[in-house]
């Protein structure tokens, strides 16, 4: 799915005149028009050229309301982080410098927590588990075919029943030593696991509401969040 951001009626990108350093400490603005088009922008031309030529309009209008929002919310959720811009090409065959969105994370674990992000898309946000080593994935799936694993039933059931896509990286089988017809192996399938939905009113992304709108959505996921924590601690 697609939401762009709209444009105020002239027709002119916003964008903010603040630099990134005033913005931490301040009230979350909302994030600019241009932060969406920035990200348009950069999917043609993913070049060191571009990115320093517009380097100023992603520390005012991606950079810091990321992080003005994630100040907003620590009250509630506890320190975030705002994930570097730059790419790790080590392994990849794709060696474009720079990611085509901005993500904003905060802990609940080794291996879990929230997570927000802005791109030409939209705004989407959300959490869950993002890693998962051989021991940990088995402790999962040990939990998932447990008693415990009713629970995450009824956490992923309701989640999608509010409007959160669960997905993440899954096995296309049944993973080794489990039937196929387990009753839970569309869970036993995940390798991580989480919760996202993307802010259906994009009008909301560029105004300090966004803050309240990803406050009620992370408490949504807190759930799954808190089901997780504790397996994958390891």
């Amino acid at each position: 799915m697609t939401v762009i951001l709209p444009r105020p009626a002239d027709g002119a990108p916003q964008v903010f005149p603040t630099p990134r350093h005033t913005l931490a400490g301040m009230a979350f603005p909302g994030f600019p028009h241009d932060a969406a088009d920035f990200y348009a922008e950069l999917e043609l031309d993913n070049s060191t050229g571009f990115w320093q030529a517009n380097r100023e309009r992603y520390e005012a209008g991606v950079r810091g309301p990321m992080t003005a929002l994630l100040e907003g919310l620590e009250d509630e959720f506890g320190p975030g982080r705002v994930f570097r811009p730059n790419r790790d090409l080590r392994f990849s065959a794709d060696k474009s410098p720079y990611k085509t969105h901005q993500g904003g994370y905060v802990s609940t674990g080794s291996r879990t927590g929230w997570y927000a992000e802005v791109s030409a898309d939209g705004f989407r946000l959300g959490g869950g588990c993002y890693q998962m080593d051989a021991p940990t994935l088995a402790a999962y799936r040990e939990a998932v075919a447990g008693p415990r694993g009713a629970t995450l039933e009824r956490v992923v059931a309701e989640l999608r029943g509010a409007g959160w896509e669960v997905g993440g990286d899954q096995l296309k089988t049944a993973p080794r030593g489990w039937s196929r017809d387990h009753e839970r192996i569309d869970l036993l399938r995940h390798r991580t696991i989480s919760a996202l939905r993307w802010i259906e009113d994009a009008d909301i992304v560029t105004t300090p509401a966004l803050l309240d709108e990803v406050r009620t959505g992370w408490r949504e996921v807190r759930p799954l969040l808190d089901w997780l924590r504790p397996v994958v601690q390891g």
